[in-house]
């Protein structure tokens, strides 16, 4: 896979062009530029850029020909059944799949969360939102929980904390990072029903004010539905839908909200007039 990390992404009123393999090269560092949540990106030259991705596993193939742009402020929901790829083209963002074939082109300045916190027992918790951040500061990972809101527990250590708390420590530590491309694998899937609601206001309210380029990997319909402004199914091996939700609150509630839940549900090969169906999958 040539993998180019972007010096610099350009905020011209022309879309790219596609990308052509004689114009991509591996390069060692890279960045890009942010611009605000929720406003118009479709001027914008993408922060993310894959062309023709595909991965294999032996004579298994997971993945291929996979062209994805993701823009400057745009959170892109990543949906698919159990084993169809998602974690794994994320992982090809985040630069640990070296082996995969394809371009992709990424900034250098990202940042993953996942479902498992990943907190070090032994580091307080603001060591570990430093964790990884050159010259860090204790006052820089107070002023990172302040904004997640759990600045008193600075000095806890990581066994004391619940869950929605842990995560939270998890987004300070990716944000204060300054991300251009925000990588999200399941990170609410381990939290109770009403504590997922508060992450995902807070999830809201911190790409408003940080504006990475995000992809969200989720197993949750409805939680695509209130929080991407588009949404990507992948099945068998490819992106089958790549749907943009709309901007009127109708879009995430109400009748055209539960249309397209029903439509996710069916492109998941989930039958969503069953009373009794999963979601997606575990």
């Amino acid at each position: 896979m040539a993998l180019e990390l972007r010096d610099q992404v350009s905020q011209g009123a022309e879309p790219a062009a596609p990308v052509k393999p004689a114009d991509l090269h591996a390069v060692k560092n890279g960045a890009a530029v942010g611009s605000p949540a929720g406003r118009a990106t479709s001027g914008l030259e993408p922060v993310v850029r894959i062309r023709g991705y595909g991965r294999s596993f032996g004579e298994r193939t997971v993945l291929t020909g996979i062209d994805l742009d993701i823009r400057d402020g745009e959170l892109v929901a990543l949906l698919g059944a159990s084993g169809s790829g998602k974690s794994t083209l994320l992982r090809a963002l985040s630069g640990q799949d070296p082996a995969a074939d394809g371009h992709v082109v990424v900034p250098k300045e990202r940042a993953v969360a996942f479902q498992d916190h990943r907190l070090l027992p032994w580091k307080k918790v603001w060591r570990n939102v430093l964790i990884g951040v050159p010259k860090g500061r204790r006052a820089d990972a107070l002023a990172a929980l302040e904004e997640v809101g759990i600045a008193s527990l600075a000095n806890a250590w990581p066994g004391t904390l619940s869950g929605g708390e842990a995560q939270r420590v998890a987004l300070a530590r990716a944000f204060i990072r300054h991300p251009k491309l925000l990588l999200l694998d399941e990170p609410f899937g381990a939290l109770d029903a009403l504590t997922r609601l508060r992450m995902h206001r807070l999830l809201r309210e911190l790409c408003a004010r940080h504006n990475p380029a995000t992809l969200l990997v989720t197993h949750d319909v409805d939680e695509a539905i209130t929080l991407a402004d588009r949404i990507v199914v992948i099945s068998d091996r490819r992106i089958s839908l790549d749907h943009r939700v709309g901007n009127d609150p109708s879009a995430r509630n109400g009748t055209e909200a539960l249309a397209l839940r029903a439509r996710l549900l069916s492109e998941l090969g989930v039958d969503p007039t069953h009373p009794r169906h999963e979601n997606q999958e575990n």
